[in-house]
């Protein structure tokens, strides 16, 4: 049964899951391994915000095949001038209360766009970057492959990322997954801002 406790069990073992992933250095078999543990995880544990779509539990998450080319080492470069949208946001959490998104920079991912890194006022001073691209739409939609309000690529608060260097991230697309707002409608997330939204299709990462 889910509790308090379960809740810091969840959120830890997310956490240890990231810091294996970023140990192993192949990405292809870090990815392999972040797909294993988390399958486990939604499967069984008290707070999956699973635990009330069975079917789902045992048939398990759905991920695009890892390509390579969508992981970058990429630098954190300053808000562009003609930037879209508020360089802060206040963000309503649900039972957390709510929180303050600070735009700090973003990052350009060749071929693709830029996404906006944000900063979190609250949990610590988190990095937040967030993701809504082509596939992101409806379920029935032949064209769209992910959650319309879009997934998540970074979230240090949570312990969600794959390395930060001198000025730079390192973002693999093929790791974005879906908030749990996605599946549990008791979950409130933070979704992508305007700078965050991208046309191009990422298929890679979390599915419908």
């Amino acid at each position: 049964m889910s509790s308090p406790l379960t809740l810091v069990d969840w959120r830890d073992r997310m956490a240890a899951l990231f810091t294996a992933v970023r140990a192993e250095p192949d990405p292809a078999a870090g990815h392999a391994l972040w797909r294993q543990r988390r399958a486990e995880l939604f499967a069984h544990h008290p707070d999956s915000p699973l635990r009330d779509q069975p079917e789902l539990q045992e048939k398990g998450l759905s991920y695009w095949p890892y390509d390579p080319a969508l992981r970058f080492e990429a630098a954190l470069a300053d808000v562009a001038p003609d930037a879209a949208g508020p360089d802060e946001l206040g963000v309503d959490t649900g039972d957390d209360g709510g929180t303050t998104l600070r735009r700090i920079g973003r990052v350009d991912l060749p071929g693709l766009g830029s996404l906006d890194v944000w900063r979190l006022h609250q949990y610590g001073g988190g990095l937040f970057v967030p993701l809504r691209d082509g596939t992101s739409g409806v379920p029935g939609d032949d064209r769209a492959s992910s959650y319309g309000g879009g997934r998540y690529v970074v979230d240090t608060a949570k312990g969600a990322h794959l390395g930060v260097g001198d000025g730079t991230l390192t973002l693999d697309l093929n790791f974005a997954y879906h908030p749990s707002c996605r599946y549990d409608p008791r979950w409130r997330c933070p979704l992508a801002p305007p700078g965050n939204r991208i046309e191009a299709r990422v298929e890679a990462g979390e599915q419908y």
